[in-house]
């Protein structure tokens, strides 16, 4: 492995690791299969949390605005 890759693998994995845990740590809260948000965020970036924002975030922000 060059220079360049192990520089890059440097860089990203703690940024992969960070948004699994965020992505697990939250769906768990929410109840929304925290074990699949955990491993779709330590595969790539930025798109899981993008997708997370849309199918969970969002829906259960709206389902507490009817409730009051």
């Amino acid at each position: 492995m060059n220079s360049e890759k192990l520089l890059i693998l440097l860089l990203v994995s703690p940024i992969l690791l960070t948004q699994s845990i965020l992505l697990f740590i939250d769906a768990k809260k929410k109840g929304s299969y925290a074990w699949v948000w955990g491993i779709l965020g330590l595969l790539q970036f930025p798109c899981p949390t993008i997708f997370y924002y849309f199918f969970v975030i969002r829906p259960s922000r709206r389902k507490g605005k009817k409730e009051d």
